[in-house]
């Protein structure tokens, strides 16, 4: 394993700013979180504002790839397509499980499964698909 999405998230000022953490990895998976913040809410509804829960799914997909990278701090490897389906208004703290789907020489493509926790239950927010170019040299 490695750790070059605690380096990535700590480098990455934007990311950071959102809140969005790292809760566990392994080869093909990560799981992330980003708490729920007002300040990133679509003004007067509480809801948050889609392109916060697009950012999760697409550093999801980075991170998740980066777990199958031999040198994932020296590999260029970027977003090629982004697909988000909304499924439920976000207005709680949610969690992003992005699961490798294949990690190919100069492609990648990642499943990103965003859930929140409500007072009836987990409840699905959004789906994700994120392809990305991979330069694996």
């Amino acid at each position: 394993m490695t750790d070059a999405n605690e380096w990535f998230l700590e480098n990455h000022d934007h990311l950071r700013d959102l809140g969005i953490t790292l809760e566990s990895q392994r080869e093909g998976y990560v799981r992330l979180s980003l708490p729920y913040d007002e300040s990133l809410a679509n003004p007067g509804t509480g809801v948050m504002q889609g392109g916060i829960v697009a950012t999760l799914i697409d550093h999801g997909g980075g991170a998740a790839i980066r777990t199958t990278l031999e040198n994932p701090r020296e590999t260029t490897h970027a977003s090629t397509e982004l697909n988000v389906s909304y499924l439920r208004p976000a207005t709680a703290d949610l969690t992003a499980e992005a699961t490798v789907v294949r990690s190919g020489r100069t492609r990648g493509v990642v499943r990103v499964d965003v859930t929140a926790e409500t007072p009836k239950g987990v409840k699905e927010i959004a789906v994700g698909r994120v392809s990305l170019y991979l330069d694996r040299g």
